[in-house]
């Protein structure tokens, strides 16, 4: 029913009709955020990770919770999935969840913040007490207008921040404080905002002083990243940098709210990996094979980052791009960046939407072959995407490692007409290692 009512809002229409509808779901809900001490998450890179990450310590420290995000949405240990390829959802149904979480008694509740969704003011009915600033890099510039336009469609968030009144929850009168990247070349502009108390966090050689915490790598090995967090040590159980920045973002948030750096540090020592973020898949085959979130040029070059520190021959790529008018620039990028650091470059659907998905995968390809890859060599073009990991999967070879990058744990893929087909990225890989095993058989 919104919807159609949206199709006959004018265009100048459009700011007002969402800053209605932000309050009036609110109201109709009954402003849930009120009741739970809320946790905001924004950033280009890491939102979804941290916010698992930071769930999976609060429940370490025997809290209950519940979150809203691109992995889905959790309310005290029960898992919902999003298939709406929408990371901030409508404003209805985001504060439906809020008073799903109060009724579960969740005592916090954790927000994946987009700036799409604060720009439709899907922000405004929610009393945020912490903002998380993880990066910030050029992504859906076309959609604001500019990458000033994003960085302040960001800070829109910390603005809110102390726009809201202050909560009593458990008798404990709730501080606003804002989290921030220090290493980011934004974090100055984020951290300018009003706030009742500044944190920030940072990989660094020098202690920051009060309300900084920094981290100092010390070692690495097969169970991780050894550190000394503020003259702490500990582990952070991950092998890729920018899952254990994740891992010190969510640490970070934990620590603000009053808990102790060591009990922090204990809970972090146990997190699990997520699904679809650097998830390993093993069929006992002896190459790795790896699917990740990874779907525009930052996050893939992360990627590549960690996995070429892997063992490895030859690392084979499959890629792929978003269509719907989004960030077009970026699918050049992708292409020049996984052939100027793979060995073999795999373009193949990812998202379509309504846009012809094969002028997508030319596009991708363009940026692939100006690094000199050649077709047919280093460089397929396969439309299907199954096709296109199978591919992948049956050319590798003894210490290869194969990237299936774009959808990470995904469920659906979106084509033309709103249509969202059934899709896992992580169920293909399993299939065609199975298939691949099958036929050695034969």
């Amino acid at each position: 029913m919104l919807h159609k009512i949206k199709k006959l809002v004018p265009t100048w229409m459009t700011a007002p009709y969402h800053w209605a509808l932000a309050w009036i779901s609110a109201i109709v809900y009954r402003f849930p955020s009120n009741k739970l001490i809320v946790i905001g998450v924004t950033g280009t890179n890491g939102k979804s990770s941290t916010i698992q990450f930071i769930a999976q310590m609060l429940e370490g420290l025997g809290k209950t919770v519940g979150y809203t995000g691109t992995a889905g949405f959790y309310i005290a240990g029960e898992t919902i999935e999003n298939k709406m390829k929408m990371t901030m959802p409508g404003r209805f149904f985001l504060q439906r969840l809020l008073r799903d979480m109060v009724r579960a008694k969740c005592q916090y509740a954790l927000v994946e913040t987009t700036s799409q969704g604060i720009e439709q003011y899907r922000h405004l009915g929610i009393n945020y007490d912490v903002v998380l600033f993880t990066n910030l890099t050029p992504e859906h510039i076309e959609s604001h207008g500019g990458f000033d336009q994003y960085k302040a469609a960001k800070g829109k968030l910390f603005a809110h921040l102390t726009n809201r009144k202050r909560k009593v929850i458990g008798n404990e009168r709730m501080e606003k404080t804002s989290v921030i990247n220090a290493d980011d070349p934004h974090a100055s502009y984020f951290s300018k905002f009003d706030a009742d108390r500044h944190v920030k966090f940072s990989w660094s050689e020098d202690d920051g002083g009060e309300d900084v915490i920094d981290v100092h790598a010390l070692s690495h090995d097969i169970d991780g990243a050894h550190v000394k967090i503020n003259n702490v040590d500990g582990l952070i159980p991950m092998h890729a940098l920018f899952q254990q920045k994740n891992a010190v973002a969510a640490l970070s948030v934990v620590h603000s709210l009053g808990f102790g750096l060591r009990e922090c540090m204990k809970v972090m020592e146990n997190l699990d990996s997520l699904p679809g973020r650097f998830e390993i898949i093993d069929e006992g085959q002896d190459f790795q094979v790896i699917v990740d979130y990874a779907y525009e040029p930052y996050a893939l070059e992360a990627l590549l980052s960690a996995a070429e520190k892997l063992p490895h021959k030859r690392i084979i790529g499959v890629h792929g791009s978003c269509g719907g008018g989004r960030d077009v620039a970026r699918r050049d990028k992708i292409g020049r960046l996984a052939g100027h650091r793979e060995d073999v470059v795999i373009v193949t659907n990812e998202d379509p939407y309504d846009e012809d998905p094969r002028c997508i995968i030319e596009a991708v390809a363009k940026g692939v072959k100006a690094t000199g890859k050649r077709e047919g060599e280093s460089l397929f073009i396969i439309d299907d995407r199954m096709e296109a990991i199978q591919h992948a999967i049956d050319i590798a070879k003894k210490g290869d490692i194969v990237l299936l990058t774009g959808k990470g744990s995904e469920t659906v893929m979106a084509v033309a007409g709103g249509r969202k087909t059934p899709w896992s990225d992580r169920e293909a890989a399993h299939q065609a290692l199975k298939r691949r095993k099958a036929s050695s058989l034969v």
